[in-house]
């Protein structure tokens, strides 16, 4: 483990989460939290019921616990959830100075570990969501990259006694309270200079946000033009739209009457409007709502956007909501989707 105290660097013995481990947040008090305590019923008289030994403790269940989606494929934050995070942490960390750093997996990282400690003495500025990439303004001139993969939280916290033991960062701040960084795999913690930013290679090829307001109808046709594949595989393909994933992708292209599989160069003037704004509407309405049930937000609150607001996704077997029809779930590719047979017929 890489220690980073005052500008000081010390190298221990590696205590990363191993690569398929899923860390979470087994216990946590509410005097914990800087900005908010965790909502119920997540926490309140849980610990005995998923057997976690100790009375008074609080607990946060495994994401798998809450039963939100059975045959979900993996638990990856989309645009919603890294739009939130963005948003409280640039609230919460504006304008202070990371003054500590605890590294336990290097290899998260873009560059080797005595070159990262530069991070420490450095300012938070701004914090701005770019697809599935939280980007914090640091000064001066850099910038912090996370990516919380599979499984991954982002805490904002006052002390570290009650916090998962597996972690991949923990930054410090000058006013003692601190950022912990945790994820299963796929995840990535990057620094990037102003002059390396645009070079970066994760992150230079993203496309536009479909919540940003140059994402406009015209815009979103420009990018379909010429296109002859699968509309689902276009949305999910972070180089055109960045930030959605296979969980939204569901509702968005059922609001629109589309199928998955649906090619693009078949789609009509009216089927591109209709598909543009139920994108907007899907993924703003979870932003309002704090983001999927099964992610936290910096406090380790869970969001409240579950499936008593999906229209079909994950619910194979149950009525369509426009037409009463049985939602099927079907192959695309290497994604499972939910459709509705008679709104979303393939043309």
């Amino acid at each position: 483990m890489a220690t980073v105290s005052n500008g000081s660097l010390a190298i221990a013995p590696d205590t990363a989460a191993t690569a398929g481990s899923t860390p979470c947040l087994n216990s946590l008090s509410p005097e914990a939290h800087v900005g908010g305590t965790l909502d119920p019923p997540y926490y309140k008289n849980s610990a005995k019921s998923y057997g976690q030994e100790g009375k008074g403790k609080w607990y946060v269940p495994p994401r798998h616990h809450i039963g939100l989606m059975e045959d979900c494929e993996g638990f990856m934050p989309e645009l919603p959830e890294i739009a939130n995070l963005a948003r409280q942490m640039t609230k919460q960390l504006k304008g202070k100075r990371i003054t500590g750093l605890d590294l336990t997996q290097p290899k998260c990282l873009n560059m080797p570990v005595k070159k990262f400690r530069r991070i420490v003495g450095k300012t938070v500025q701004e914090t701005s969501a770019h697809g599935k990439w939280l980007f914090s303004e640091l000064r001066p001139d850099d910038n912090l990259l996370l990516n919380l993969g599979m499984g991954g939280d982002l805490l904002y916290h006052k002390n570290d006694t009650t916090l998962p033991k597996k972690y991949q960062l923990r930054l410090t701040f000058s006013d003692k309270t601190r950022l912990t960084t945790t994820f299963s795999w796929f995840g990535y913690i990057h620094l990037a200079s102003e002059k390396e930013l645009p070079k970066h290679k994760m992150t230079s090829k993203l496309g536009i946000s479909p919540i940003d307001d140059e994402f406009t109808v015209e815009k979103f046709a420009s990018l379909l033009s010429g296109r002859r594949g699968a509309i689902k595989s276009f949305l999910l393909d972070q180089e055109n739209a960045a930030g959605i994933g296979n969980v939204y992708a569901q509702d968005i292209l059922f609001k629109a009457r589309l199928h998955p599989l649906r090619a693009i160069n078949t789609l009509t003037e009216s089927d591109i409007k209709a598909l543009h704004r139920s994108t907007r509407e899907v993924l703003n309405q979870s932003i309002r709502l704090g983001g999927l049930k099964y992610e936290r937000d910096l406090h380790g609150r869970f969001g409240k956007y579950g499936p008593e607001h999906f229209l079909v996704a994950y619910k194979p077997d149950k009525p369509c909501p426009a037409c009463k029809t049985t939602i099927v779930k079907i192959k695309t590719g290497s994604t499972t989707s939910y459709i509705c047979p008679k709104c979303q017929k393939l043309r």
